[in-house]
């Protein structure tokens, strides 16, 4: 063991600069099975899954692979349906993750700004954060049934007699509303709690200069919670890429497809219609996308400081 170590610690690069290196410590040798189970839960599926959108997947008389070679990828971009349901994604996305951060901002600084009553009314706020996804779906569903939902019998008082999930356009700003109204919350805390260690000499010093509230917010306020607000738009925009529950217990992706994401369309595929192959593809590539975009939100807050 001793000449294995002084041999490590001894060994040179071409270049002549020593590399040191070292066995794990204690800490490390403690986390090597938790991270041995990890990488076993995660490693194995990922690579099951390069392979199967190499292959066809036969399912009758066992599982049984068939090499398609670049087929399944070949198809994903010349797939219109694909295209359209990444499109929908994309709006789906702007929409819900703009409307949470200005929604959640706002209701943030007014939280902030009262005196009192604060700790209640935070938690009547946080209250649709803490309703599983499913069951947002089914509660949206239920008020928005043409027949007895109440969202649609308070429309019907303004002149509004349609369905609400049977039109294409009312249906997706539905489904979108329902996310915003679950997870603006989210962002509201977060939010807050970048408010909290706003310095209280600052906004003395700007309210003795004359500054008024809308000068605070946009160049003292804002900026002092911009890193915070960046990491709540991390988190939101991880899960709003591939968000699968209320979509699929209110409209099943429809009506037309008009909601059809491309993560509906992505279990459609896989298990409607059983193509595992151009499922992996499509899982794929929402794996590449949200890496893709994780990594610029992790760069931004690295430029701020904060990724340590």
């Amino acid at each position: 063991m001793g000449s294995l170590t002084t041999g490590l610690h001894r060994a040179e690069r071409s270049s002549g600069r020593r590399i040191r290196l070292s066995l794990p410590g204690f800490p490390g040798r403690m986390m090597a099975p938790g991270l041995l189970v990890l990488a076993g839960v995660s490693l194995l599926p990922f690579v099951a899954v390069v392979v199967m959108s190499f292959s066809r997947v036969h399912l009758l008389g066992g599982l049984r692979l068939e090499g398609a070679g670049a087929d399944n990828w070949t198809r994903l971009f010349t797939d219109p349906d694909m295209a359209w349901a990444w499109v929908r994604t994309a709006g789906y996305f702007v929409l819900t993750v703009g409307g949470e951060m200005v929604l959640g901002t706002v209701l943030a600084i007014c939280l902030w700004r009262l005196r009192h009553g604060r700790n209640a009314a935070l938690s009547l706020l946080l209250l649709p954060m803490f309703v599983a996804p499913v069951i947002v779906g089914l509660l949206g569903r239920f008020l928005t049934d043409s027949t007895f939902g109440l969202y649609s019998w308070m429309l019907g008082q303004v002149g509004y007699h349609g369905d609400l999930m049977g039109d294409k356009t009312t249906a997706f700003v539905s489904v979108t509303l329902m996310d915003v109204w679950e997870w603006t919350p989210l962002v509201t805390l977060i939010a807050l709690a970048g408010l909290t260690s706003v310095p209280s000499s600052v906004l003395e010093a700007a309210s003795l200069d004359g500054a008024g509230m809308l000068r605070t917010l946009r160049h003292i306020v804002l900026p002092a919670i911009a890193p915070v607000l960046l990491v709540a738009l991390l988190i939101r925009s991880m899960d709003a890429l591939r968000y699968f529950d209320i979509i699929w217990n209110t409209t099943g992706g429809g009506p037309a497809d008009a909601t059809k994401t491309a993560s509906i369309k992505l279990y459609e595929t896989a298990f409607r219609f059983f193509d595992f192959g151009y499922a992996a593809v499509t899982g794929l590539l929402m794996l590449a996308v949200t890496t893709v975009v994780a990594r610029y939100f992790v760069r931004l807050l690295d430029r701020k400081g904060l990724a340590r």
